[in-house]
This record gives structure tokens, sequence and C-alpha cells, in this order.
């Protein structure tokens, strides 16, 4: 692990203002296979709304990509012909950079091939499905091994009742007032921001748009644009309680989705002509790496109890909120953090037919504890997204783990992984 760390911070060069984009480097084995690939797909973008996550390439190619009339077959059989191409490249005496190219693209094929397996119709298990797209399994335990975290939970919990009523008085009495929430959320954004640059040189030109939306299956979303530059979407359907502020100015933000994105455009489309990385597709295994390092970037912005620290001392002034919550949030997040994985097997179950809604909006909200409402759309967010949920919780250990492994200095580890074509199974 620690020749993959040196190997990979060779790659993470200090921040620039952005260089003309390059689309191919001469003598490059695989650069018309990555051409093809980013155009393969931006091809399934075509025919599944969503599955382009963010897209920074020439604008000429997806121009092209709307003009497609390939059945989700011609596209499987591309697939497999960059498959065979790929594996035909001799990578023997290449560099380890070299070697983990073709690795990386040749899972994101496969990845892609899978997908179009499903948008055919075929059906996958939970597991099976996490493995194709994602390529991690994610182990899918039986839900009673979560009664003793919930009981701790009993304990932590201020109050009377249920853990459920318990937990809910304590989120509703630290949500943000609607007009709160703007500059809330911006000085979130902006100590996440503060945190993440003392440790990673951002382009100078980098910046951010937010918005507050409803309707959607997500609490947040970051639309990258490409040029360092995202859109940062967050819903409020529901009360966004103060906690999620932070969360949520990390995970879309600092050091998460936006710092992502634009370090690998700076380093790979901008500096290498790696044209595979100017496109993201959701499903695949860039997702795990992706929403692993926006949740281990909250704690890694906000270790231990700097986080309540600076809450209380700014943000619940902000907010106009009384502070005493504090006192036992971080261990209300750790446990709940512990509970993220029995949506595996609830997911598992609703999604194979083996459960009914009542039967999934109970277990979701014994073992989720959320509310009748959100329950209701976390089912939402499942129907749209399926094992995708695997990236957040297993992902958030995976890269937790391999970070901490390599060493004390984890911001420069952090940066190494967030510029790197790192696959999960590096992480294992």
């Amino acid at each position: 692990m620690r020749v993959l760390l040196l190997s990979v911070l060779a790659m993470v060069a200090a921040a620039c203002a952005p260089q003309p984009l390059a689309t191919g480097v001469r003598g490059d084995p695989m650069g018309g296979i990555a051409e093809d690939y980013v155009r393969l797909i931006l091809d399934i973008g075509e025919i599944e709304e969503g599955y382009v996550d963010a897209y920074y390439g020439p604008p000429e190619w997806q121009a092209e990509a709307k003009a497609q009339t390939e059945t989700p077959a011609e596209l499987k059989a591309r697939a497999e012909a960059l498959t065979r191409r790929l594996e035909a490249v001799d990578v023997g005496g290449a560099t380890d950079e070299v070697r983990r190219r073709k690795a990386y693209l040749l899972a994101h094929v496969s990845a892609a091939h899978a997908r179009l397996r499903m948008i055919e119709g075929e059906k996958f298990g939970f597991a099976d499905e996490a493995e194709a797209l994602f390529g991690v399994r994610p182990e899918l335990l039986p839900l009673a091994s979560f009664d003793s975290v919930l009981a701790r939970l009993g304990d932590v919990l201020p109050g009377a009742g249920s853990i459920s009523e318990r937990l809910a008085a304590f989120r509703g009495g630290s949500a943000i007032p609607r007009d709160k929430q703007d500059s809330v959320m911006r000085a979130a954004i902006a100590e996440c921001r503060a945190r993440t640059v003392r440790h990673i040189p951002l382009p100078a030109n980098e910046r951010f748009t937010l918005e507050f939306v409803t309707d959607k299956p997500w609490s947040g979303y970051n639309y990258y644009k490409g040029d360092a530059n995202s859109l940062i979407q967050i819903n409020v359907d529901q009360p966004l309680s103060i906690e999620r502020a932070i969360d949520l100015g990390c995970h879309e933000g600092y050091p998460g989705h936006h710092v992502y994105n634009l370090l690998l455009e700076k380093t790979f489309v901008r500096e290498k002509g790696w044209m595979e990385m100017s496109v993201y597709p959701l499903y695949s295994p860039m997702s795990l790496i992706a929403e692993g390092s926006a949740n281990y970037g909250i704690d890694l912005a906000f270790p231990g109890a700097s986080r309540g620290a600076w809450e209380r001392e700014v943000l619940y002034p902000l907010a106009g909120l009384d502070p005493r919550g504090v006192e036992i949030q971080g261990a209300v997040l750790s446990i709940l953090r512990e509970l993220a994985r029995a949506e595996y097997t609830i997911a598992d179950d609703w999604l194979s037919g083996r459960a009914d809604r009542e039967t999934t909006i109970q277990r979701l909200m014994t073992y989720g504890l959320h509310s009748r409402a959100s329950a209701e759309r976390r089912i939402r967010f499942i129907d749209t997204y399926r094992s995708y949920i695997i990236n957040y919780g297993l992902g958030r250990d995976m890269v937790q783990n391999w970070v901490e492994a390599q060493g004390p200095d984890h911001w420069t580890t952090m940066e190494a992984l967030l510029g790197s074509q790192i696959l999960p199974t590096d992480l294992l």
C-alpha cells in the first residue's frame, strides 16, 4: 500500500490556473480506447437519465451523443469490444501508473456493461448488483444484529418515549429556521472550505453556486460543471437539522465532491490528457470513492470535539438555536453511522420483493430511525438508486481504513486519493 500511495502522490501536483484541454497524447496506447470509452458512457447517458453525473470533455462529443440511436444491446457490444481492446494492451514493462490506468478502464467498462444489462431488464441480487457496478460486495447482516446498537442509542438520547420519538425530538430542537437556512449553509460551507484549503491547494478560479430545492429523492447533490465550478443543491422538503449543515457542506463541497471532481479534471484531463476522467458515470466504481471520501471528509475536516465546538460558537447562534444538544451530538452521530448498514438488508428485501412496502417502511422507521414521511421518501431514494446506497457507509469505512493505514498525514493521503485512479479493490 505504501508503494501505491507514493506513486499516487507523485500524480498530485500543486494547484494552478486551468490549462487548455488536451484530448490525447501522442504515442498513448490507451488514448483511443479512452476516447471510445467516454463516447460509450455519453451514449448510455442518452438512454438513462442521470447516468452521466458530470462531463467536462469536448462539447462536440456530448453533442454527437445526443444524436445516437443505438440500442442497449448494441452499446453492450461496444463495451465488450472495448474490453477486448484493453485486454490486448501489453503493460508488462509499463509503470505502475499505466498498469493502474488499464485496470481502471477495465473496471469501468465492466460496470457500464452491467448497467446496460440492467437497462435491458436483467435482475441482479442486491449484493451482486453492488459488486458489478461499484466493485465491492456488501455484507448483508440480519436486522436483529443491530438491536444492540439501537439499545446503545436509547441509552444516549434524553427524554421519554421510543428511541424514534426521542431522536425526532432531539433533531426537531435543532431544525434550522427556513429564513436562516441560507446563511447557516453558507457559513458551514465556508468553514469546510477554509479547513480544506489549509491542506489541499485549490485552483484560484474554483467556485460553486448554492441552491435550495424541493421534490428530490436526495438531501443534497453536487452537479460538477467543469472548470472547477459546481452547483450545490440542498433539498429542503423536510426540516434541515443543524448538524446536517456541516455534513452537507463537507460532503457536497469541501473536501467532498467539488474537490474530488476538480482534482480529477486538473490532474488527468488538463495535465495528462487522459480523457476517460472527463466523464463520471454514476453507476461505476468512481462512486464508492466519491461518496466514501466525501463522508470521511466530514470527520477529516472536523475531527473529534472540534465540530461541536465550532457549531456551538458559530452555527447555533447564527440559526438562533439552543446549543445544549451539541453535548451528545457526537455520540448520536457515531451510533447512527453503525446503523447505516442495516439499510442494505432492508433494501435487499424490498428490491427483491421479499418485503412489502409497509414492512419496509416499518423497518426503516425502526432501524433507520426515520419518521414515516422520511421512510417513504427513503423508499423513493432506494427505488431510484438501488445498491448505490452502499457507497455512503461501506465506502466511508473503506476510505477511512485505507487513508489512516498509510500513516499520520491523513490530509496528504486524502489529496492523493482524490486525484487518483485508485479503485475500490485497491482499498481492501
